[in-house]
């Protein structure tokens, strides 16, 4: 049964910087798409990052080049580190696994079929 774990989201100040960590279980990571969604009250899940197989990335317009998202195959964990953030970065942040095979990661939800539970990201300004 495939499993993903978020920690390290937390209450910080504009500015101010987190990382995110999305640990992997039941599933061949190493050839995984991940991807992190946010989610603020009221609004639609959006995408923010995703890292395919081969370390190809894509990000959000609003997050490129404040947030980089990375992968360590052999504790099968993606990372999320946000820096610079905006209290419009406020949101439940969720990892999501795409197991198909991608050359460039998705940045639809409907494409990643497993979910963890979200991690709790506010910023105060």
């Amino acid at each position: 049964q495939v499993r993903l774990v978020e920690s390290g989201g937390g209450l910080v100040h504009a500015g101010g910087s987190l990382r995110l960590s999305c640990a992997v279980s039941g599933h061949t990571f190493s050839s995984d798409t991940v991807g992190w969604f946010r989610q603020a009250p009221g609004k639609e899940r959006e995408f923010v990052a995703a890292i395919v197989w081969n370390f190809n990335t894509a990000y959000a317009d609003s997050v490129e080049g404040r947030f980089t998202i990375s992968r360590d195959n052999a504790k099968n964990t993606v990372y999320l580190q946000m820096n610079s953030l905006k209290p419009e970065d406020t949101a439940v942040y969720y990892c999501a696994v795409d197991p198909r095979w991608r050359a460039v990661p998705g940045t639809t939800k409907e494409w990643y079929d497993y979910w963890g539970q979200g991690t709790q990201v506010t910023i105060s300004s």
